[in-house]
């Protein structure tokens, strides 16, 4: 019993018929081309995620600096 009552000998088969069809070369070209496709998309992800840290840390440094800055204010009034 294999995946999902596929036998093991029926993917032997189903691989036989497929590199038949479209030969060793290509199917060696269209695994590269997912490769790549597959590379490109996590970078992607990545280079999103890294954007996105970067938004929040900037925000948090612009509130950080907000209040600070309103705290000195209220310091200068009480000074007066």
């Amino acid at each position: 019993m294999g995946l999902g009552g596929i036998s093991i000998w029926q993917l032997l088969i189903v691989l036989v018929i497929v590199l038949l069809l479209f030969g060793t070369k290509r199917l060696r070209n269209m695994g590269s081309d997912l490769g790549t496709a597959f590379k490109g998309f996590k970078k992607a992800v990545s280079d999103g995620e890294k954007e996105v840290d970067e938004k929040k840390l900037a925000d948090a440094n612009k509130q950080d600096s907000v209040i600070e800055g309103e705290a000195t204010r209220e310091k200068d009034k009480t000074d007066a």
